[in-house]
């Protein structure tokens, strides 16, 4: 089985519009406002086969619950919210969702009912389009208040756009994402199944998965290093993701003139969770 890489990052927040125009303040080309048929409503944000998806409750949702083995992806949103803003689920590229839904439940981190749906997009051109997905949800029972997920998209001519992942802060791709967590390694064994990779690396302060966009989970001490963090009040949590952009010094100009925080940590510019609607976002030079 191939591994699986990332497929796209979930954030959850409250005021859709709001995030959106924080993200174009960063220099990001953000989509226009979709709804689930469920009533979640989400913008987005491209990189080449990696997205960013901005999400809240829309107006009039009907959000039902969780139901035996039905996982309802709209109140996973909802409890999320309740607590707090942030990156609320990682979601994992497939390429059969059936499949994986069985590999998962023989693995025991899934056997949840098949959930399949599809929207209205539209193109940067303002041209109308139809997407359709397949999920197959996993659950690390170490980190309930984290979403797992993969994604099958049924449509992905229509859905991804060269024009959509060309953006003003000159960004090239989403190079990693960041967890962290009281013991890394009670998480290991729950990664290794999600993203089917059998090997990883694996230190005293971290252990890294090498998919399409890594995923590292790092001791409290260690995310604090990397990424400045202090406060950090759960037992486990996705807590940020990392953008190459050509040029460092132009963006750093950009964001003081955006009066935007951040800090310089390790060659690296981070805009703390704080500022950023519960997530930090580092970003480097591309190489």
């Amino acid at each position: 089985m191939q591994p699986r890489g990332i497929d796209h990052l979930v954030f959850a927040v409250h005021d859709l519009d709001a995030a959106g125009h924080f993200y174009e303040k960063l220099g990001f080309r953000v989509g226009a406002r979709n709804r689930h048929p469920w009533g979640t409503e989400n913008r987005i944000v491209q990189f080449p086969h990696i997205f960013l998806e901005l999400i809240t409750i829309g107006d009039n949702a009907e959000i039902v619950p969780h139901q035996g083995t039905v996982f309802s992806f709209g109140a996973f949103i909802k409890g999320y919210l309740a607590k707090r803003e942030g990156f609320a689920m990682l979601v994992l590229a497939s390429d059969n969702a059936e499949r994986d839904r069985d590999d998962f439940a023989k693995s025991g981190i899934g056997g949840f009912a098949p959930f399949d749906f599809k929207r209205q997009g539209q193109r940067p051109d303002g041209s109308a389009v139809t997407v359709a997905f397949s999920l197959a949800f996993a659950r690390d029972i170490q980190a309930p208040q984290i979403g797992y997920f993969v994604c099958q998209h049924h449509f992905p001519e229509n859905f991804w756009n060269e024009t959509a992942q060309s953006h003003p802060n000159h960004a090239k791709a989403l190079t990693d994402i960041a967890l962290y967590a009281d013991n890394p390694s009670d998480h290991a064994e729950f990664m290794s199944h999600f993203t089917g990779l059998r090997d990883y690396s694996a230190t005293s302060t971290s252990i890294s998965f090498a998919t399409r966009g890594a995923i590292h989970l790092y001791t409290k001490p260690a995310f604090t290093y990397f990424y400045g963090a202090h406060d950090l009040p759960e037992k486990a949590q996705l807590a940020a993701f990392t953008v190459s952009v050509e040029n460092l010094d132009a963006l750093r100009s950009q964001l003081v003139e955006a009066a935007i925080p951040f800090h310089e940590i390790n060659g690296s510019l981070i805009v703390p969770a704080h500022a950023a609607y519960g997530t930090a976002i580092r970003f480097t030079a591309l190489v």
